[in-house]
């Protein structure tokens, strides 16, 4: 790649060159991650979102936003604080996602029911919080969805005791097609700028909830999809569909 991609035109270039290719060639992921939706959802699931850092970017695609699906949760290690009662100063720690014990506490506030689905979002694949949220998950029997880098997990080595990786453990793996630190504009002297897998990891979302949409209306069941709040009506529609997940999925003002 030459310097003079390094600008907006070559950003874009790139990037949608990275989209056309997701939209062709992970046809196959994308339709088994939408058949775990749909089973989810079909089964009075609630799809359990996680993601640390810029990842949380994703889970916020997902989980109770206009469009989206109703039965959808967001897990976060704030949780710990707004949950747990933990001071808010253990958030000040910024090695947190990769301490022993937080994926078990995080999964207990929770309180997921077996038909719940979780879906792990992390670019690297490789830190100890994500790596033990997927372990609880699959020792108490959930599926697992994964959005992961394959190119950065593979470079890297993997930073939980187990030796495991995200994608190691994920009944489905979806690509989110970002290189190893995930910039993807090479500057002069080493180092690159601006990242890919929020752009990626986007379309992977909405392309997967609009097959696991279509699957559930091809067996007759509208899919429990939120309104924007901000049109006539949509607030009030919205507080009843998520009546009947009364007390699985939160909702806080941000």
């Amino acid at each position: 790649m030459s310097v003079s991609s390094v600008s907006a035109e070559g950003f874009a270039r790139e990037s949608l060159a990275v989209l056309q290719d997701i939209t062709e060639s992970a046809r196959d992921e994308v339709t088994r991650a939408a058949a775990l939706i749909a089973d989810c959802v079909r089964a009075d699931g609630v799809i359990q979102a996680f993601g640390t850092g810029h990842s949380q970017a994703i889970v916020l695609e997902l989980a109770g936003r206009a469009g989206g699906l109703v039965p959808t949760n967001r897990l976060s290690i704030a949780d710990l604080v707004l949950y747990g009662g933990d001071d808010p100063s253990v958030l000040d720690d910024p090695l947190l996602e990769r301490k022993a014990g937080v994926a078990e506490r995080i999964y207990s506030l929770a309180e997921p029911r077996p038909q719940d689905l979780f879906v792990i979002i992390s670019n690297s694949g490789v830190n100890s919080v994500i790596v033990e949220t997927a372990l609880r998950a699959k020792e108490r029997g959930h599926r697992v969805l994964a959005i992961t880098s394959v190119s950065h997990t593979r470079a890297v080595p993997a930073g939980h005791a187990s030796g495991k990786k995200l994608a190691d453990l994920a009944d489905v793996v979806l690509d989110n097609r970002a290189p190893r630190g995930d910039a993807v504009l090479e500057l002069p002297g080493g180092g690159a700028v601006c990242a890919l897998s929020t752009l990626t990891g986007v379309m992977l979302v909405q392309m997967v909830v609009a097959e696991a949409s279509r699957l559930l209306l091809d067996v007759g069941e509208r899919p429990p999809v939120y309104v924007s709040a901000n049109v006539p009506g949509g607030f009030e529609g919205n507080l009843e569909l998520e009546k009947r997940y009364a007390g699985r999925i939160r909702r806080t003002a941000s």
